[in-house]
């Protein structure tokens, strides 16, 4: 049988708003702003920012954004991206997307932090009327984000919390991953455990065990934004070339036992070097082994632009790597749904339409 992916309603939890940029429209906005870039064509400079992210190493990845944030730093810069945003979501089949961004990198050109938030949620209420004056439907929620190697946790945490009923559903770290525990973070965190606010944490991509337990601890985090790394936290021990026993550590059980949803990102760990202990090709991700073994798992893009890809595309490679069926694949797509940072009622409404959508893709 084959599966329609890009038919098929998904959902998207990590997907960076700075990472998921149309080439034109980079070219578009930096001229506006003389922005110099590698390239002026569509085509060419969406092909340069694959290749520079496609070189094994989270610092070089990271560096292709100094080009996108520096398009986003107006109201109309942010709000053209994020319309633009929640548009592709929709086009992929997305019927809910978490986008997240760090406001914090978003105030070169005067705007406030309320501002950028307030701006991208403008893109944002656009783009789902557009949607729906053309008979679709699209929930979005915004994931506010600090940068973990900055000082400005608790200001970030205020600053969502202060959108809780503006679009904003959740607060996140990124940046550096490596050298900068959540523990920097504490004030914030626990800022946002008194008001109650979700809370996923980037954890296991670029480190290991050890940023996954703080993630956890010192973040209370709900969710772990890759955490592919937990299998470092996992001992699978062979007989005769067969998988005999499987021990988890405290960490990875507790992940486990409590159905913490990782949040990966298959082609964007693969470009970091984030699976590079287990190989170099989507087939050797571990993916596979964490859902065999029960784990939360959900699937991600990270950053579009950057990964030349689309939730369709990483479910199209997974499914080839690991032969996923129709169940495979909705599961995926409940396991995300109900780790939204929505209520419950929310998520038990979108598990039954994504259960429908698939009952009628059986036939």
């Amino acid at each position: 049988m084959t599966i329609d992916f890009k038919s098929l309603p998904k959902v998207s939890l990590h997907d960076h708003l700075d990472g998921g940029l149309r080439p034109q429209t980079i070219i578009e906005l930096a001229a506006e702003i003389g922005h110099e870039l590698p390239a002026n064509d569509a085509a060419v400079l969406a092909r340069w920012f694959e290749e520079a992210a496609d070189s094994g190493s989270l610092v070089r990845y990271l560096e292709t954004f100094d080009h996108t944030v520096a398009v986003m730093q107006t109201k109309h810069g942010l709000e053209r991206v994020a319309r633009e945003f929640v548009l592709d979501l929709h086009a992929d089949g997305v019927v809910y997307g978490e986008l997240r961004w760090a406001p914090e990198q978003h105030l070169g050109k005067g705007l406030t932090l309320d501002e950028t938030v307030e701006a991208v949620q403008s893109g944002i209420d656009q783009a789902i009327e557009m949607v729906a004056d053309n008979g679709g439907e699209i929930a979005i929620g915004q994931l506010v984000t600090a940068m973990r190697h900055a000082d400005r946790g608790l200001e970030i945490a205020e600053l969502a919390v202060r959108h809780r009923y503006n679009g904003v559903v959740g607060f996140d770290i990124a940046g550096a991953e490596k050298g900068f525990l959540p523990s920097r973070h504490k004030a914030a965190f626990d800022y946002l455990a008194e008001q109650m606010f979700p809370i996923t944490v980037h954890a296991g991509e670029a480190d290991g065990v050890e940023s996954i337990r703080d993630a956890i601890v010192s973040g209370r985090a709900l969710r772990l934004g890759h955490g592919v790394r937990i299998m470092e936290d996992i001992e699978l021990n062979y007989h005769e070339g067969e998988l005999a026993s499987v021990e988890l550590g405290l960490v990875s059980d507790w992940v486990h036992d409590r159905q913490i949803a990782l949040e990966l990102s298959p082609s964007s760990n693969l470009q970091t070097g984030a699976i590079e202990a287990w190989g170099k090709t989507i087939a050797s991700h571990p993916f596979n082994m964490l859902y065999d073994l029960g784990f939360n798992v959900t699937v991600n893009t990270d950053n579009r632009l950057m990964s030349a890809t689309t939730l369709t595309r990483e479910l199209e490679l997974l499914s080839a790597a690991f032969h996923y069926d129709l169940d495979d694949i909705e599961q995926f797509q409940i396991n995300a749904a109900r780790a939204a940072f929505i209520s419950i009622e929310d998520r038990e409404e979108l598990v039954e339409r994504i259960r429908e959508a698939f009952d009628e893709a059986r036939g």
